[in-house]
């Protein structure tokens, strides 16, 4: 009787020393339109992506093919993070107004690749994910942002258009924060796969900081300069967390890509990371891909 008494408490312990498990935060991705032919495959790689951690439960808000969508109206405050892999016609008044909102009272937001295109005459998006490209943005926009060889920030306030790239091809990218909860535990430098490499990226660039940079070389009839592939903007009380990678497919079932992803979309929603650096991140030499299943 007293071994079972015994084992009783035993069990009890152990119950209760395994920590519960919270329920999934909720994660809202949009799309619908996009110069970009592959996105509505994008976005369920994406969703797989931030699925196959167990943080996240992801809806998807698709808008009209085209046009201005006088229908798409998500309830953006239901969602611990909203990712755009959206670069179309712009939104309603009321869906601005209330993704503002959302943004400025705490809501996490993340910006992949082209979604940087999108609404380039709406001030307040262009302050909440700090650059752009092409949408019309030139030095009215804000100055380029990169870093020179020195390894210095630059705010270049020559006059230009918004929004480049060479061609397409795998590129180093280079940790400039390795104390941010996102990158911290990254390697140094990493090989990311093919992608567009965007350059000459300008806006507000207002509460931005840079993580990490890639090579634009000439020999790719890139800038030359140290561009910003990674990125984190402040806007009221919310956090941003800003990619230009990710073009294609291909781009997107890079481990460093998918790995970002995770991590970056957690720490908009929290503002901590808890998802670890995988064993099969890429390294200084060498690439690693994991191909994308349904």
């Amino acid at each position: 009787m007293k071994s079972q008494r015994c084992l009783i408490a035993a069990c009890l312990l152990l119950v209760m020393a395994v920590p519960a498990f919270a329920d999934p935060m909720k994660a809202l991705i949009v799309e619908g339109q996009n110069n970009h032919r592959v996105w509505p495959k994008t976005t369920k790689m994406m969703k797989q992506y931030l699925e196959q951690i167990k943080l996240f439960r992801v809806d998807v808000a698709r808008t009209a093919a085209k046009g201005t969508d006088p229908d798409f109206q998500p309830d953006f405050a239901k969602y611990n993070v909203v990712i755009s892999n959206y670069n179309g016609a712009a939104w309603p008044k009321k869906t601005q107004e209330d993704f503002v909102s959302y943004v400025k009272g705490g809501g996490g937001f993340v910006v992949v690749h082209a979604a940087n295109n999108a609404f380039g005459n709406w001030p307040e998006y262009n302050e909440i994910i700090g650059l752009g490209g092409w949408g019309g943005r030139n030095e009215k926009s804000g100055p380029y942002v990169y870093f020179n060889d020195e390894g210095k920030l630059v705010r270049d306030e020559t006059k230009g258009r918004g929004g480049s790239h060479g061609s397409q091809h795998d590129f180093s990218v280079v940790v400039r924060d390795r104390s941010h909860p996102i990158t911290k535990g990254l390697p140094t430098e990493w090989m990311h796969v093919k992608d567009e490499l965007y350059d000459r990226l300008r806006g507000p660039a207002a509460n931005m900081h840079v993580l990490a940079t890639a090579y634009a070389s000439q020999d790719h009839r890139g800038t030359g300069r140290h561009e910003p592939m990674m990125m984190t903007i402040s806007y009221g009380k919310g956090r941003i967390f800003h990619t230009p990678m990710g073009h294609g497919d291909y781009s997107q079932e890079c481990v460093g890509f998918i790995t970002v992803l995770q991590r970056g979309s957690e720490w908009a929603a929290t503002g901590k990371v808890t998802v670890p650096v995988p064993d099969d991140f890429p390294t200084a030499r060498t690439i690693s891909k994991r191909a994308y299943k349904e």
